[in-house]
């Protein structure tokens, strides 16, 4: 065995919502549990969110957890799992509460009660009309929510392997993930971490765009080691993208400001959106409400010199309100656009947002990798929870604030899931005999090349291919010529060159590293996206405009070692309602 050895229960990659909310559950049933993240636990990218976190509390006015599901169902175009969706929003209150116990600082109305606010597809008696229903800490929920599971996990005495990077997953001859192989950052020094049960939580991958509100530091690290252990990627042509990001910069300005009553005005001082939601407007699902300032955008009325953005108005609402409800996007107005929105509008675009495929999962956490007809088929001891997971809750379009809900309900089943595997299992699996030999060959490989590729040039190459061939909108050919081009890049990654060979705190080895999980994320992209013949969610092909539930409503899984896809169903059978047949989508 090449590296040293470090056991534990349970091993969670990532410190973000879904790794702090599955830890709390296995320390507090004391089990042996580390966490390991690539950065401070608290500067993990949950702490990004802003808007809020949906439940059907009822505070402000009426609201029903069916309402919840049904918005959701439509907000996935009819690709999420009905199942699945009916378990997280039955269970968003509990959630929501639970973080209040936590001590979660949520804002508050008059009675005392958590503040809840409109938010795009939030809809009052299947679609009739909007609701509020986002729970929220200003516009800094996910900070806040973050800072809650730290300082609980802290009490729980979960422990945390800070500025640790995970390389590889390790299965057993039987297929059972056995462990990982990580690298603490600071030195370089490798090792094996021997668990009992492994869950991923390692984010988002948005980093395969060139423009993305992502951190530099979500490069589908966990998604790169599931293709690589020959695990399947499930609906990974589904690419959110946030109709409001600070135009030139990327940066997020929550729908929270739309919620709020903040409206996006084309260079005619139209408010656009009423042409193409007439009934919720600005706060229509976050494809529709992308594609149309797209097209505004083609159409000719984008603003500025260039015509390339829209703008975000929000001074209507007054300073006061603002300051109270909205101080983060002022600060980031400020700062990124230049712009004080007391005063003037945002400038605003559609940007790479939100990863809704990742890896296949069930409701309770456990990862499943179907083979042939048994489309059930769990990976003993693997699980994973939050953004690179797939359960499918969000399908073909994520609703806002569901984020954050996918991370407390799914941390939180897949830790209890992994509690009752670990207590079955009392023993650890056998770890093989080759156990962390494939990361050894990747090291050598970048430390022994040379006259290679430049690792930060064939990421740029790969980031500015992936925005122009899988964005907003998609073409056939677009899309074949994409995929063209990614395998190409793919060869380049095999010869990327670190110049530097040092180990200790060696950032351009890491990125070597991380591009061979952009890679991955991005060849699992492309070949599903240019598969689907169909406009579906944020898939929206020109030469193929409608949805195509007769040959479509399936879910896409993308393997690795053969660069191919397989299907499997919809699961169509919600727990305990009835099924919610597919209807157009219109707002």
């Amino acid at each position: 065995m090449s590296y040293p050895v470090r056991r534990f229960d349970a091993v969670i990659v990532g410190g973000g919502g879904a790794g702090l909310r599955a830890a709390l559950q296995l320390s507090k049933a004391g089990l042996n549990t580390v966490v390991l993240s690539k950065v401070f636990p608290t500067r993990s990218h949950t702490v990004a969110a802003q808007g809020g976190i949906s439940a059907s509390l009822g505070n402000v006015q009426e609201d029903r957890w069916d309402w919840h599901m049904y918005d959701t169902v439509k907000g996935s175009d009819w690709l999420g799992d009905q199942d699945a969706i009916e378990f997280m929003c039955r269970r968003a209150p509990e959630a929501v509460i639970e973080l209040e116990h936590m001590g979660m600082p949520f804002d508050r109305v008059e009675s005392g009660k958590i503040y809840q606010r409109p938010f795009g597809g939030h809809t009052a008696e299947h679609g009739k009309r909007a609701v509020e229903r986002a729970c929220a800490v200003a516009d800094r929920t996910g900070h806040a929510m973050l800072h809650t599971l730290y300082q609980q996990n802290v009490h729980a005495n979960t422990q945390f392997f800070v500025e640790w990077s995970a390389l590889d997953l390790i299965r057993d001859a039987e297929g059972a993930v056995v462990g990982v192989v990580a690298m603490e950052m600071e030195t370089g020094e490798v090792y094996i971490l021997h668990a009992k049960a492994v869950l991923f939580a390692t984010g988002g991958a948005g980093r395969i765009y060139a423009s993305s509100t992502n951190a530099f530091m979500n490069t589908g690290d966990g998604l790169g080691m599931t293709a690589r252990a020959g695990i399947p990627l499930e609906d990974m042509e589904f690419w959110q993208f946030h109709p409001t990001g600070v135009a030139g910069a990327g940066v997020l300005i929550t729908e929270g400001v739309r919620g709020e009553g903040g409206i996006l005005l084309n260079c005619n001082g139209e408010r656009f959106m009423e042409r193409y939601a007439p009934t919720v407007k600005d706060l229509a699902s976050r494809d529709v409400v992308s594609r149309a300032m797209a097209m505004e955008i083609l159409e000719g009325r984008g603003c500025g010199k260039n015509k390339d953005h829209v703008l975000l108005k929000l001074d209507h609402l007054g300073a006061d309100k603002i300051i109270e409800k909205l101080p983060g996007i002022r600060e980031i107005a400020i700062n990124f656009a230049g712009v004080d929105p007391i005063k003037d509008p945002i400038p605003v675009v559609p940007t790479n947002h939100y990863m809704m495929g990742g890896i296949p999962t069930n409701y309770h956490g456990e990862v499943i990798a179907p083979q042939g007809e048994d489309y059930e088929r769990i990976v003993p001891g693997f699980y994973a929870a939050g953004e690179c997971a797939c359960a499918s809750v969000h399908g073909a379009n994520r609703l806002g604030t569901n984020s954050l809900l996918d991370l407390v309900v799914f941390g939180k089943s897949a830790g209890d899931s992994m509690i009752e595997y670990i207590q079955s299992h009392q023993e650890h699996r056998p770890l093989p005999e080759n156990a962390g030999e494939f990361t050894r060959a990747r090291l050598e490989r970048l430390e022994n090349q040379t006259g290679g590729e430049n690792v930060d040039q064939v990421r740029n190459d790969l980031q500015r291919m992936v925005q122009s061939h899988a964005g907003v909108y998609r073409t056939d050919a677009l899309l074949k010529e994409g995929v063209e081009k990614v395998f190409e890049i793919a060869e380049r990654v095999k010869r990327t060159e670190i110049k530097d060979k040092s180990k200790v705190w060696n950032t351009a080895r890491l990125e070597a590293l991380e591009l061979d999980n952009l890679i991955e994320v991005a060849k699992a992209t492309l070949v599903s996206a240019e598969a689907r013949k169909e406009s579906r969610g944020a898939h929206a092909s020109d030469d193929h405009p409608e949805r195509d539930d007769a040959n479509w409503m399936k879910h896409t899984m993308y393997h690795a070692d053969t660069n191919s896809l397989t299907y499997k169903p919809v699961h169509t059978k919600p727990l305990t309602v009835d099924y919610i047949e597919p209807a157009k989508r219109v707002y």
